[in-house]
């Protein structure tokens, strides 16, 4: 009998590390193994997501006959411990890229070594594994246009198999397999409503998104108020979805769309789409996919990109420290209206729109000059789908200190970028219930109105913390002081 060691592969379909472990003739028992050290850095949103899709993996289990085995405790004690208790002579698992996970996983190599239990590790998580798509000098990439244009033209793998009923251990005997409240882990019910967790959920949510709004996908993805966008990200986190499996419904997509795949959907940031082809949609949506592996060959390279500058000017950047400025990022009352609906839809829905992760992001760095490793553990403790590669990446972007990041020079303008991607306000009301009163006219130019006015309109909402003309100012000053260019 061989164990498979769940983490980032919630699901039963499509998990090359099961299917290796189930196959032979071999029967497979599946293990999560509740670490307090990974608890202690997850979120009530992400703890929340994880317990329900445990809950649906073991009725997944139970289906094929088996059963799913939860326990708590330290992985390197854990699996020699099961496998010796049940005569287990191997350990299969798909491997996870960031440095705290590898040196996890190195212990528990040595471990199982240590117990005499085999082990193998698997490729899964990603379409193209780090270190398979490189410069012509042999370094990772760190502009994303150049990985891009090679990482498409690879051949991608097809989904795999699920085991097959009497592979999966009967596992109804074994003590251990409920899975904790949230309660029993010490963890805070989360403010926010999760979403249904479970391949179910996430293959339900990709046939509709494939089956519709993907041939919309670069028209709409910008503008929050039209759910253009496909949720999939806390599936992919958590791998309640196969990355292939998602991969085929966007190739199945392409085959009925209408136009020029190749049609240029986007200016290349994330910009404003011109209207392109069904092809081109789901051609950006892929696009999209391929930035999740980018940060994610990007953090296998520099495991140090979660709490380091990627660029060289770590000590130089002057960061502000303002402890009241920050309290009112998180919660929504900055007098930016833009900012402070995407503030308040991450507390409310544990998730941001990506164009508002954005918006956030550059605000907190740009306008409140506040480091953006404030922002990434704010990101970290309320977001189901904190994925540190995705998170960094997105955070050093927007700070001009990552790699293919935003030159310090561009600073979004809040109102701007309001008037653009929420015309009518209609994200903004939703999420900032002070304005639902105020007319997108009076939303967007919040920050010109008087205090009588603003106090007429809306006497609850606060006025604008900071002064973003003269903010912008101090950002590029403060990067051109760090880059030695006075």
């Amino acid at each position: 009998m061989r164990l498979h060691w769940h983490r980032r592969d919630l699901r039963v379909a499509d998990n090359r590390a099961l299917a290796a472990a189930a196959g032979d003739g071999e029967t497979v028992l599946p293990v999560f193994v509740l670490d307090p050290a990974v608890l202690a850095n997850a979120g009530p949103p992400r703890a929340a997501f994880l317990l329900d899709a445990l809950r649906s993996l073991r009725a997944d289990y139970r289906g094929l006959g088996g059963d799913l085995l939860v326990t708590r405790g330290d992985p390197r004690e854990e699996l020699p411990r099961i496998a010796d208790e049940y005569g287990a002579d191997a350990v299969y698992w798909n491997r996870d890229y960031s440095g705290l996970a590898r040196e996890r996983d190195g212990e528990v190599r040595l471990a199982l070594d240590d117990a005499g239990v085999s082990r193998a590790a698997y490729h899964d998580e990603l379409l193209h594994e780090p270190g398979s798509v490189r410069t012509n000098q042999g370094e990772h990439y760190s502009v994303f246009s150049y990985f891009w244009r090679k990482w498409r033209d690879r051949e991608t793998d097809a989904p795999v198999d699920p085991p097959a009923e009497g592979e999966v251990v009967d596992a109804g005997r074994i003590a251990g397999t409920d899975v904790p409240a949230l309660a029993d882990l010490g963890v805070d019910k989360p403010e926010a409503e999760i979403p249904a967790a479970g391949t179910a959920a996430a293959r339900e949510r990709l046939r509709a998104f494939c089956g519709d709004d993907v041939f919309r996908y670069a028209a709409d993805r910008d503008y929050p108020a039209r759910e253009g966008t496909s949720r999939l990200s806390v599936h992919l986190k958590w791998g309640t979805v196969g990355i292939r499996e998602v991969w085929r419904a966007t190739e199945e997509a392409m085959a009925r769309a209408d136009g020029d795949p190749d049609e240029d959907a986007s200016d290349g940031d994330g910009g404003e789409a011109e209207e392109p082809g069904e092809a081109a949609s789901v051609r950006e949506f892929q696009r999209q996919l391929a930035w999740r592996e980018f940060y994610a060959h990007v953090l296998a390279a520099r495991p140090d990109v979660v709490s380091r500058n990627y660029r060289e000017y770590e000590s130089e950047v002057e960061w502000r420290e303002d402890e009241a400025a920050l309290r009112a990022w998180k919660d929504g009352e900055t007098g930016y209206p833009i900012v402070d609906a995407g503030m308040r839809q991450l507390r409310a829905e544990a998730w941001m729109h990506n164009r508002l992760r954005m918006v956030v992001a550059s605000f907190l760095t740009k306008d409140l000059l506040i480091d953006w490793r404030e922002g990434y553990a704010w990101f970290r403790e309320k977001l189901a789908d904190h994925d540190p590669a995705n998170d960094a990446g997105g955070w050093q972007w927007a700070a001009s200190t990552g790699t293919d990041a935003q030159p310090y020079f561009r600073v979004f303008n809040p109102t701007t970028q309001g008037e653009r991607y929420d015309p009518d306000a209609e994200f903004v009301r939703e999420h900032v219930p002070e304005l639902r009163d105020a007319s997108a006219e009076q939303i967007h130019g919040w920050h010109e109105l008087d205090p009588a006015e603003r106090e007429r309109i809306a006497p609850d909402y606060p006025a604008p913390i900071v002064d973003h003309a003269e903010r912008r100012e101090a950002a590029i000053a403060m990067f051109e002081r760090a880059r030695g260019e006075e």
